[in-house]
């Protein structure tokens, strides 16, 4: 289940990544604006995990438990509220979208760019938080091949469309975001076919229901997620508006950094993503002893993994920085950057995996909690003390420090919740 979960997770970033690739040939305020719109992805994204994984983790819990009908409930409930939200976003975000680009960290020079750019992001929302459900709900019913066909098949349009628009039919940033959100479109079209084959619970409207145990179990199961990404998107928003006091640059290396490890730790998403459906049906089941012998089995794959990179990323960083812009000026700040982000990478596969197994299981205080600490509780703090007393330094250097703070957290906090387990 993980390997389908990790090509997900990694056509996710495709998205990312291709649009920073190619926007990167055209300037650095067109690389500084797709950087500065990732925190509005990831407020989306975050409204697509919320009620994907919420009402995921309960829908695997009720089918270890045998009850389908609850299951089938909560499918059609959770994906008919994802698209509504994500259409009151796109109404709010268009009417308010020179605001919300300075808001994000737009600089004069920056906002062109991100206007255009931003606002097909926003019209991709409804598109993007369905997408997320449908390919959440499908993993946790312990089919992960069907939800990586739909996110298979929107990165490669997405990539396709992407240089096509910029380079031959020369749209400039604007071609880069219409390409995103064609992309987007696609990939929900397959998803939503994908769903109602196989053994799929089928999304309609009639099992629908405005019953508060549905709200609760998906606040319940979805909060961690909606906490992680919208911290996320905050924090991003604060690194731009930090790295803006050192130029234009500044940013543009650290929005391919942003890009750059989110690739990488987009495997150990799909990980733990392969993880989830056996936690929620097994612990349903109540075989708790084999809950705790997947996730550690997935930290020791997951700790490999990221050590690997971080070998190589130390010894390359400045190579890796380079691909997506010829710029001295930017691969300086991004390399640095991502050396810091590296060297504590191994400890972050432990806090992810050990936030989704608390998730799953429906422990969601310390789930919160967890969820809240790396871009949030420690982050948020560090990105206003460590510049004052480190400048540029303290800015490349505060996604690590907040990191081994988490790493300190989440260790007590997972094994409170496996003492619980017997």
């Amino acid at each position: 289940m993980a390997v389908p979960s990790i090509i997900s997770m990694l056509t996710t970033s495709i998205y990312n990544m291709a649009d920073t690739f190619f926007v990167g040939q055209i300037n650095t305020q067109a690389t500084a604006a797709v950087g500065v719109t990732f925190a509005v992805m990831s407020i989306i994204q975050a409204v697509g995990f919320f009620f994907g994984q919420g009402s995921g983790t309960y829908i695997s819990r009720q089918l270890g438990a045998k009850d389908t009908e609850s299951a089938n409930k909560m499918a059609s409930t959770a994906f008919i509220y994802a698209i509504s939200v994500g259409l009151l976003i796109t109404a709010i975000g268009l009417l308010c979208l020179t605001q919300l680009s300075l808001l994000l960290g737009s600089t004069s020079t920056i906002l062109p760019y991100t206007e255009k750019f931003l606002g097909c992001v926003l019209v991709g929302a409804p598109f993007m938080t369905g997408s997320m459900v449908l390919n959440n709900q499908m993993r946790f019913q312990g089919n992960a091949g069907y939800a990586m066909y739909g996110m298979l098949s929107g990165g490669v349009v997405n990539v396709i469309l992407v240089p096509l628009f910029i380079f031959v039919m020369d749209m400039g940033i604007f071609g880069a975001g219409l390409g995103t959100l064609i992309g987007q479109i696609c990939g929900f079209t397959v998803l939503f076919i994908m769903s109602r084959m196989g053994g799929n619970l089928k999304i309609n409207p009639k099992y629908f229901s405005f019953s508060g145990m549905y709200i609760k179990e998906i606040v319940r199961g979805g909060t961690p997620s909606l906490t992680r990404q919208a911290l996320m998107a905050i924090s991003t928003s604060m690194l731009n508006t930090a790295m803006g006091v050192y130029g234009d640059a500044a940013i543009a290396g650290m929005s391919i950094v942003t890009r750059l490890t989110f690739v990488i730790h987009s495997v150990v998403i799909g990980i733990g993503q392969g993880f989830q459906p056996l936690c929620g049906f097994c612990y349903g089941a109540k075989l708790y002893e084999r809950v705790k012998e997947g996730y550690y089995f997935a930290v020791k794959v997951s700790v490999a993994f990221l050590l690997c990179w971080t070998i190589f990323g130390l010894y390359f960083a400045e190579e890796m920085v380079h691909i997506f812009r010829d710029d001295m000026d930017v691969v300086e700040v991004g390399a640095m950057a991502l050396r810091f982000q590296l060297i504590t990478f191994p400890l972050v596969s432990v806090i992810q995996l050990s936030n989704m197994m608390m998730q799953t299981t429906g422990h969601a205080i310390p789930a919160n909690i967890l969820a809240a600490s790396r871009n949030g509780i420690f982050f948020i703090p560090l990105i206003v003390i460590l510049p004052y007393f480190f400048g540029l330094l303290g800015v490349e250097m505060c996604q690590a420090v907040a990191d081994v703070f988490t790493f300190a957290l989440a260790l007590p906090l997972t094994f409170r919740v496996m003492k619980k387990m017997k």
